[in-house]
């Protein structure tokens, strides 16, 4: 069987349609209705464009996914009618659920929009494995990355994404503690163990330009190392570093898009940002001479010492009313999704990495 990384990308994409669909999860109530009830219901007259296509687009990754991950499998028959038919069921199942959410609507509509969008991506990846990009796809893997690089290619794949929640800064991945402590201090409110928590009695200080400046330097650093860190040789490591930072400045971009519309595309383009982007850039270049295993143990310094830092620093009021936009509007079901991206993805390169650097040590050993 072929380890491919299509797999561990339908799980995470088909988790990640869950909390898309289910978000926010609260205030579940029963009607007295059967759960699919919305199959017999007539077509909500209530629909935009970006509903039709968020609806199809956010399947036709999943299909694409499922059918890949078959194919790549072994399994020759059958692989579009399965993948749709596991799409759509999981489709069914949620829309299903959201008969229970005061907040959400289930909808034939979204529903059949979602089946439509699951056999668009499976045909799409059975299309492309009979014109035999598939087959090229596992020679360019094979030439590029090491065998056991399945994860990281993962987790690369996920960070433009990551990206798309807006960030206090650029490329400024798992800002979580001020969150995390109110989140904790709401629970353990009226509680003996609040006082257990060690809560801060200061203020958190935003950060200055050049603490700015140095995040933004190993934010862009982080997908860069990760990559050295699979791949064979140094003039494919340069290469990698355009790619990432191609991925990053749209990502960034697109996320500014979204917040503030089209033409603020850009305004996150700062002068620390440009001295961060040309510094991670430059010391990107240098430590692509590393070996991968020294990558892995500078990755490791780069997100301790980043996570420390952004964490060390509030969010912005300018960036709490960016949050609005995602939180209260349109981009709502998107919301939860891109929002665990962006927190949990450098902790789970940190625990990728930290994995990585044990089987490499027992190899040695």
């Amino acid at each position: 069987m072929h380890k491919s990384s299509a797999w561990p990308l339908a799980g995470v994409y088909a988790v990640l349609m869950v909390y898309a669909s289910l978000y926010p999860f609260d205030q579940w109530r029963d009607q007295d209705l059967v759960p699919w009830s919305f199959v017999t219901h007539p077509w909500t007259p209530y629909w935009s464009g970006f509903d039709v296509v968020s609806n199809w687009l956010g399947y036709a990754p999943l299909g694409f996914w499922l059918t890949l991950g078959a194919l790549r499998s072994g399994v020759q028959r059958g692989t579009v009618a399965y993948s749709v038919m596991a799409a759509a069921g999981l489709s069914f199942l949620l829309e299903s659920l959201q008969s229970y959410l005061p907040a959400r609507v289930p909808s034939l509509l979204d529903f059949s929009l979602n089946t439509a969008g699951a056999l668009c991506g499976a045909s799409a990846a059975h299309a492309l494995e009979q014109l035999g990009w598939l087959d090229r796809w596992s020679r360019f893997r094979a030439r590029w990355f090491v065998p056991d690089a399945r994860l990281s290619l993962v987790a690369l794949f996920l960070w433009p994404t990551a990206l798309l929640f807006p960030a206090a800064v650029p490329f400024g991945l798992g800002q979580v503690l001020e969150r995390l402590e109110d989140a904790v201090g709401a629970w353990l409110k009226d509680t003996p163990f609040l006082e257990w928590l060690p809560l801060r009695h200061v203020e958190l200080q935003p950060l200055v330009p050049g603490a700015e400046l140095l995040c933004v330097m190993l934010g862009l650093l982080t997908p860069c190392l990760l990559g050295f860190s699979i791949i064979r040789h140094q003039h494919q490591r340069l290469l990698a570093v355009v790619v990432v930072v191609g991925m990053g400045v749209a990502a960034s971009a697109l996320s500014a898009a979204l917040s503030f519309g089209p033409r603020h595309a850009w305004v996150w383009l700062q002068l620390p940002t440009w001295l961060g982007m040309a510094m991670g850039i430059v010391v990107a270049c240098i430590m692509s001479m590393l070996s991968a295993r020294a990558c892995l143990a500078c990755l490791l310094c780069v997100l301790v010492l980043n996570l420390a830092i952004l964490n060390q620093a509030p969010a912005s009021e300018y960036f709490a009313q960016t949050l609005q936009t995602w939180e209260q509007g349109r981009f709502i079901r998107f919301h939860g999704v891109a929002q665990w991206l962006g927190w949990l993805w450098p902790y789970g390169v940190l625990g990728l990495a930290l994995a990585r650097a044990g089987r490499s040590d027992e190899g040695r050993a």
